[in-house]
């Protein structure tokens, strides 16, 4: 008797934090997100963007050249939980039998994939332009399902010349809520990036964040991205809103004419202080070889995030 009374307390207690969890959760026909709300303690797992290692996927020597399993392998010999595979370096055609063979790769090196990435540009007017941008979205969101990738990076665009930026984060907002809710079908989360042009502001990114009606979009944060006065405050501003992280050794305020070392534990601190759960992925963009320096930003950021 003492055994079933303690497991229907135990299925009692779990209830009640689910509720407490659920509670966040905006069903997709609310009119605009608010922060997540995360119950328990932040969660930070470590990952690496593939982006990290760009000149040696491209490489043009065939000999030092790698491709996304050398990259799997390599974070799996790091340690890691988790790989974050660009679209970028991708082949340049590739079927699904490809995609299932990346992740069946991953799986067997215990390398979980965190998400990737796409480049796209939706501060484009209607037309034939405008509606390849959204179905190159919507084929990413397809090739993350079979991949088992739970986030893309996307962007917003660019600012254009002669273009109100009202007009331009209409544009953006009504071609995010239509890849945001294909998205959601396929159960994958799209991450905004604070990616210069029209969201170089955090004012802007959050006033386009906050009008997407999906509970499968937010933020993918970038730590190197504001160019403000006080980048680090800004980042704490737009952290409640976050699905992935992208952390960079660098960051600089608006006087500065150079970049300058990131403080990484404050950059941290920013995560937990808004419950962050989730992936925060390096993504090396120092001037310096990756292959001699990622190893030793990757032993810091593992120590803050333990």
């Amino acid at each position: 008797m003492r055994t079933e009374n303690n497991r229907r307390d135990f299925l009692k207690t779990c209830l009640l934090a689910g509720t407490a969890g659920w509670a966040g959760f905006r069903p997709a026909t609310a009119s605009a997100i608010e922060p997540f709300s995360r119950p328990g303690a932040p969660r930070l797992r470590l990952s690496l963007a593939a982006y990290s290692f760009r000149d040696t996927f491209r490489h043009p020597d065939p000999a030092r050249r790698i491709t996304l399993f050398d990259f799997l392998d390599y974070c799996a010999n790091q340690g890691l939980e988790g790989a974050e595979v660009t679209s970028y370096y991708f082949p340049e055609s590739f079927d699904e039998a490809y995609l299932r063979q990346l992740k069946r790769h991953a799986f067997l090196r215990g390398i979980s994939i965190s998400g990737s990435a796409v480049g796209n540009n939706f501060v484009v007017p209607a037309g034939p332009r405008r509606d390849q941008q959204i179905a190159d979205v919507k084929k990413w969101v397809t090739h993350c399902a079979v991949l088992g990738a739970p986030h893309i990076r996307v962007f917003a665009g660019p600012v254009v010349k002669d273009m109100e930026l009202s007009a331009a984060k209409k544009l953006a907002i009504t071609a995010l809520e239509e890849c945001a809710e294909f998205a959601g079908r396929h159960g994958i989360f799209l991450g905004l990036e604070n990616h210069h042009g029209i969201v170089a502001e955090p004012e802007d990114l959050l006033d386009i964040v906050k009008a997407v009606n999906s509970p499968w979009f937010g933020i993918n944060l970038d730590t190197g991205n504001f160019y403000t006065d006080d980048p680090y405050a800004d980042l704490a501003r737009c952290a409640p809103y976050a699905v992935n992280v992208q952390v960079k050794m660098e960051i600089r305020r608006r006087a500065d004419k150079e970049k300058s070392r990131a403080d990484l534990r404050r950059l941290i601190q920013i995560l937990r202080d808004a419950n962050y759960q989730g992936w925060v992925a390096l993504e090396h963009e120092v001037r310096e070889d990756p292959w001699a320096t990622v190893p030793g930003y990757l032993a810091e950021l593992r120590k803050l995030l333990a």
